[in-house]
């Protein structure tokens, strides 16, 4: 099946910053796979990089597939990550094809459908992040990514004879339907015209229009090529009151034992006072940012609708207005390039690794009552 990524995304390559390997999460390893590095550690072909214990958390608390968990250190680091080369000995020493499916395929996130199959990246991978900022390649999806080739990625996958997504709650779309639809999106943000409020603006006006359609002449692809091309302005948020209420939300799908201790104090004020400043200057990145949560959505699959996924969208921007005022709050300084990139991170964390998909799904499409 054809795989299709965001052009600035399509030449991702691992460049080692470590981040995914001292997460201090819970990485589970596929039996196959357990029993294989078992028998390299038995026999010498791999140690641990901590150089202390069998490398393994067994127990009768393990996922169905797996052998055993990935062990860490007091640190929360994986006991194969050398933190001085900055590199997995699992893969350096036996091949990407030894590595546990988890490790194999971060930050990659896919979605497989009759269309083929998505691939999006989670933004809390540095690397992923900084490709935000690019300008070399104009934002668009293409076939035949260099850095995926068709394999079984993990992720959503929606057999070709399931149902297309919602197009609202009481009407399908159609899988050539849904197809316009995410082109749509994505090239409102590679137009980027007034800004990334703008575009979540234009494309919530642009789903509710759609949202009324009925069998007749017109498809519904074609309906969506008739949209106004005109853009809605909408201007930055002076405060961050509903960015606050969307950062409340997202946290009610984030179950109990990993939400963060609350930390909002001097947001609003640092927000006002560093991040607005700055906001547009940052129209570029924060435009990728919501094509990438746009494309290879699960919200499509999820939700209730269209304007689910549009409601999706602008949480995905008030998270990063909420990071990035935490950003310049601990640094007493107005919002800049690495403090952005780190709101992304921060951003696609909760998004993609601590919150439930489908549970924001349920949240957003209250969107769908207008």
């Amino acid at each position: 099946m054809t795989v299709y990524a965001l052009s600035i995304h399509a030449d991702y390559r691992c460049r080692h910053s470590g981040e995914c390997c001292t997460a201090d999460w819970d990485v589970p390893v596929e039996v196959p796979i357990f029993r294989s590095l078992s028998d390299a550690l038995a026999v010498g072909r791999l140690r641990t990089a901590a150089g202390a214990g069998d490398g393994f958390i067994t127990g009768p608390d393990l996922p169905s597939d797996a052998g055993a968990m990935l062990d860490r250190t007091a640190g929360g680091d994986c006991v194969f990550f050398e933190r001085g080369s900055h590199l997995c000995v699992v893969h350096r020493d036996l091949g990407e094809q030894a590595l546990p499916a988890t490790c194999r395929h971060f930050p990659r996130l896919a979605l497989r459908d009759a269309r083929g199959t998505s691939i999006t990246l989670s933004h809390f991978c540095p690397t992923a992040a900084s490709m935000l900022f690019r300008e070399d390649v104009p934002l668009a999806i293409v076939p035949g990514p260099a850095a995926f080739p068709d394999a079984e990625y993990e992720g959503l996958v929606v057999a070709p004879d399931e149902w297309p997504p919602l197009l609202n709650p009481r009407m399908l779309s159609d899988h050539e339907g849904y197809a316009a639809w995410e082109r749509h999106m994505v090239a409102r943000c590679a137009e980027a015209a007034g800004g990334p409020e703008s575009i979540v603006a234009s494309l919530a006006r642009d789903a509710w229009i759609v949202r009324k359609w009925r069998p007749g002449s017109a498809s519904i692809a074609q309906a969506i090529g008739m949209l106004p091309r005109d853009v809605v302005d909408a201007p930055p948020h002076g405060t961050l009151d509903a960015s606050l209420a969307h950062f409340a939300e997202a946290m009610t799908a984030v179950p109990e034992d990993l939400l963060p201790p609350a930390d909002e104090h001097g947001l609003p004020e640092a927000y006002r006072a560093h991040v607005v400043p700055e906001w547009e200057s940052f129209a570029g990145p924060l435009a990728r940012y919501v094509a990438a949560k746009a494309f290879a959505t699960w919200t499509a699959y999820q939700g209730r609708g269209f304007a689910t996924i549009v409601r999706g969208l602008d949480c995905a921007l008030a998270l990063v207005r909420v990071e990035a005022s935490r950003q310049c709050r601990d640094t007493g300084r107005r919002l800049d390039g690495a403090q952005m990139l780190e709101a992304f991170r921060a951003a696609d964390f909760i998004l993609n690794h601590l919150a439930a998909g489908d549970e924001l799904a349920r949240a957003w499409s209250r969107a769908e009552n207008g």
